[in-house]
């Protein structure tokens, strides 16, 4: 049985292609799906990760919801699912967490999504690639790779606890507003989601080495739990998956993100 590495390269993901214990997902637009995807590819659309309920549109789906999705692209529990976007990995590692929520921990991500593919020159397909629907069941939730709004209100200003802010500075800071209020959650630490990836080398992540380094800098270190969001947990999907790729203990997503805390006059805030 072939063993799959976290962290994919497309040169070294090319030849597996056609294994029979692959399951390899787009998440993308359906358009860009039609258009362009690596062969044996299905499709899985950013939509179909959130609840769409305002104001956190961006929540965790029910698990009836999330059944549905595993089955209608064919997952099983012996299938490792490779997940790859065109966008650098933001929607890839909200599918990412999605996978670890429900407590399938079999996937790889594709460094560099469709843009390092494309780069490399390699095979691509616009044919629907057909699937068998599968009987996949969520026995359990890990809830302990989710965080809530009272989760993080729990451990505010506690020395092993960090929230990773992966929004702009702009919504960091509060000069640009997307919910009732504006700023970021008090205590977080900012770093935004597209930094962790290299524009010259077709958004594949930059060396783990320097990301790590950026993150002790700003007392995002391992040995910490640290809840990562953004407006939606779309872009911190991302940031989400740098943190499982790193080896870190206890990162966890916050679905709710922005979209909850700055909608709710409850909850403090700084900017």
């Amino acid at each position: 049985m072939t063993t799959y590495a976290p962290l994919i390269e497309p040169s070294d993901f090319a030849p597996l292609l056609d294994n029979d214990d692959l399951l390899i997902v787009q998440v993308t637009s359906p358009e860009t799906y039609q258009k362009i995807h690596l062969p044996n590819a299905v499709l899985v659309t950013p939509s179909q990760l959130m609840s769409g309920n305002a104001p956190a549109r961006g929540s965790v789906p029910s698990t009836d919801r999330l059944n549905e999705l595993m089955q209608s692209i064919g997952l099983t529990a012996d299938k490792h699912m490779v997940v790859y976007d065109d966008e650098g990995g933001g929607w890839a590692g909200r599918m990412i967490w999605t996978l670890d929520y429900i407590g399938h921990t079999k996937w790889s991500y594709l460094n560099g999504g469709l843009h390092a593919w494309y780069g490399e020159q390699l095979t691509l397909s616009s044919d629907t690639t057909a699937v068998t629907p599968s009987d996949y069941t969520i026995t359990a939730l890990n809830e302990d790779v989710r965080a809530t709004s009272g989760f993080i209100i729990d451990h505010l200003g506690k020395p092993n606890f960090a929230v990773w802010d992966a929004r702009s500075l702009a919504e960091h800071t509060g000069e640009q507003v997307l919910a009732q209020q504006g700023g970021h959650i008090p205590g977080a630490s900012h770093l935004e989601w597209t930094d962790l990836m290299d524009p010259n080398k077709q958004l594949r992540l930059r060396p783990f080495d320097v990301i790590q380094a950026r993150l002790d800098s700003l007392d995002l270190s391992g040995d910490k739990t640290v809840v990562t969001h953004c407006q939606s947990h779309h872009r911190s999907g991302l940031t989400y998956l740098v943190g499982r790729l790193l080896g870190y203990h206890d990162i966890r997503g916050y679905d709710g993100s922005w979209s909850e805390w700055g909608n709710d006059l409850s909850l403090p805030t700084e900017s």
